[in-house]
């Protein structure tokens, strides 16, 4: 078994791949469903990695995009080590989920959802959604990770919150 940890990095940010590369290596791997400057395009409803694969999984700020986020969020469970953990961030913009998948066209997203590519707004029920994929869930805010320049250089306020999923034992 290689000894660094294998990573799945969802939508990569360019800030963050030379880090994750550096000190992950060969094991890390970027991922995009339509970019064309990742390792593999993948839609991430459907996982194309066996069960088991991943022992730390970062998706930020994808999954208002994904229609079927639930199926989305069990598939990060299924290829999800039994003692690794993923990173998921969304933006918490309303006081609780809203979506309406009949809703496609860009300007009726953008005024519903804040995005024209966005297909929903999401609460702090949020970690329920994770829960009921199957997610033990801990909630975070950035300055407990980050200092203030950090934040401020990554766009990520103290309201901003960082789910750290893991499989139930």
């Amino acid at each position: 078994m290689n000894s660094q940890p294998a990573m799945l990095h969802v939508a990569p940010e360019p800030c963050l791949r030379p880090h994750f590369k550096e000190h992950i290596g060969e094991s890390y791997l970027t991922a995009d469903l339509l970019a064309n400057d990742v390792d593999v395009n993948m839609d991430i409803t459907e996982i194309q990695y066996p069960d088991n694969t991943f022992d730390v999984i970062y998706c930020s700020h994808v999954l208002e995009h994904v229609p079927d986020d639930r199926k989305a969020m069990k598939e990060f469970l299924r290829v999800l080590n039994p003692d690794g953990f993923a990173v998921l961030m969304v933006p918490i913009t309303a006081e609780q989920t809203v979506e309406d998948p009949s809703v496609t066209d860009p300007q009726e997203r953008l005024r519903l959802f804040g995005q024209e590519d966005h297909v929903r707004r999401y609460g702090p029920d949020f970690s329920e959604r994770l829960r009921g994929a199957g997610f033990v869930v801990d909630e975070m805010t950035p300055n407990r990770f980050c200092s203030e320049a950090e934040q401020r250089a990554s766009r990520l306020p103290d309201e901003d919150r960082i789910y750290v999923c893991r499989r139930k034992h």
